[in-house]
């Protein structure tokens, strides 16, 4: 990748890639996983993820993998959700296992098997594609049943007309 240089030259030691597993709405920019172990297509085939990887590793730069653990696609007929006819083999069931605000699921970490699954997912992108660590995405989906959304949707909501409101971007070249 030809920023590499750059970025080692710019006194950077890591590069941090995302969106790397399969989803099903591009447009969201990789959010709503659908398949844990594959990477997605926008990035090539397998084997162009290996090498990017490597090529990163050669100038000295560690990769992060922004790896999605918090939450899943809510889609039926692929990923997990319903995977066994219910809605609750790897997820909460009912309201609590879905995040409103990203139409998406979210995993019962209470339970052994969600547990192995998302362990045994991380080992493998540690050991197949030779990523060095991971970036946990919107972790307090994992942590938080309510996210603390309601109250901070009030807070923004009662207090806007004496905010002051910043924009901030993000680069993102594909």
């Amino acid at each position: 990748m030809m920023c590499f240089p750059l970025i080692k030259r710019l006194g950077y030691n890591a590069v941090q890639i995302m969106a790397v597993q399969e989803h099903s709405y591009y447009v969201r920019f990789g959010y709503h996983v659908t398949n844990f172990f594959a990477p997605s297509s926008h990035f090539g085939t397998s084997d162009d993820l290996k090498s990017l990887i490597d090529r990163a590793h050669k100038m000295g730069l560690l990769v992060l993998m922004d790896i999605v653990h918090s939450h899943a696609s809510n889609n039926m007929l692929d990923g997990l959700n319903m995977f066994d006819g219910t809605d609750a083999h790897y997820f909460h069931s009912r309201s609590k296992g879905h995040r409103w605000m990203w139409d998406s699921r979210l995993f019962n970490y209470g339970s052994w098997e969600v547990h192995r699954f998302l362990l045994s997912n991380a080992r493998w992108w540690l050991e197949e594609y030779k990523f060095d660590r991971f970036r946990f995405d919107v972790v307090t989906s994992m942590m938080y049943t309510h996210h603390g959304l309601q109250a901070l949707k009030y807070l923004v909501g009662r207090s806007l007309s004496q905010a002051k409101l910043f924009k901030v971007a993000e680069f993102k070249s594909n």
